[in-house]
């Protein structure tokens, strides 16, 4: 390959890094495709000798790594879960603002109907609600996640790993034999299984978890 060819790929490169990052949702990936891409930056105009380039991508990735140190090192967080009237105004004004979010990115068939049998609750992170779980207990003993979604900023995992796990209570008095829920496309079948779930292998797009109790 032609050197000249191959630097002015490592130019574009970086470029696509910088818009990608710029595009994200979740802050912490945002950060990180920035640092990553200001680092190929900073490799392009060093080769083609753009000083005061590398000067800016130098300080733009420290920038960038300033923040990711921040958010890996963030150990105050406080994570609650706040139990709603299935019927909360609020509650249904949330999912309003966010329809065509959960529809079209997560959970397509999900329709909401109310129902005092039903689980509705908001993560609560450093007190803002941050994310929405709803579902509901089955004839079998099982339970079913209806719904299990985040606001854009807060998409970093740390608020499925709290939920998925025996100290956020969320359960709390019902304490189901599995939870379960259906994994509609594969960023979701991904996330699924990132907390935990396992894939069954009898029924097709339905994932599963044995949440635990902690060790006495």
């Amino acid at each position: 390959m032609d050197w000249n060819v191959a630097v002015e790929i490592i130019g574009y490169t970086a470029s696509g890094l910088i818009i990608v990052s710029i595009l994200q949702k979740s802050i912490l990936r945002l950060r990180l495709l920035g640092f990553i891409g200001a680092l190929v930056f900073l490799v392009y105009s060093l080769i083609i000798g753009a000083y005061p380039i590398a000067a800016l991508n130098v300080v733009g990735g420290s920038i960038h790594l300033w923040y990711l140190r921040k958010l890996s090192r963030h150990k105050g967080e406080v994570f609650r879960i706040l139990h709603v009237l299935p019927e909360s105004r609020y509650l249904l004004d949330f999912l309003d603002f966010y329809r065509d979010e959960i529809q079209g990115q997560f959970q397509p068939d999900f329709v909401y109907e109310p129902d005092s049998t039903q689980v509705t609750a908001f993560i609560l992170r450093d007190m803002v609600p941050a994310g929405l779980f709803i579902g509901e207990l089955c004839d079998d003993g099982t339970f079913q996640v209806n719904l299990d979604f985040v606001i854009p900023q807060y998409r970093d995992w740390k608020i499925g790993k709290f939920v998925y796990s025996h100290d956020s209570e969320l359960l709390a008095g019902i304490d189901p034999s599995v939870v379960w829920a259906n994994a509609f496309n594969q960023d979701y079948a991904k996330y699924l299984t990132r907390m935990g779930f396992t894939e069954c292998p009898s029924i097709p797009e339905r994932y599963e978890i044995h949440l635990q109790a902690p060790a006495s």
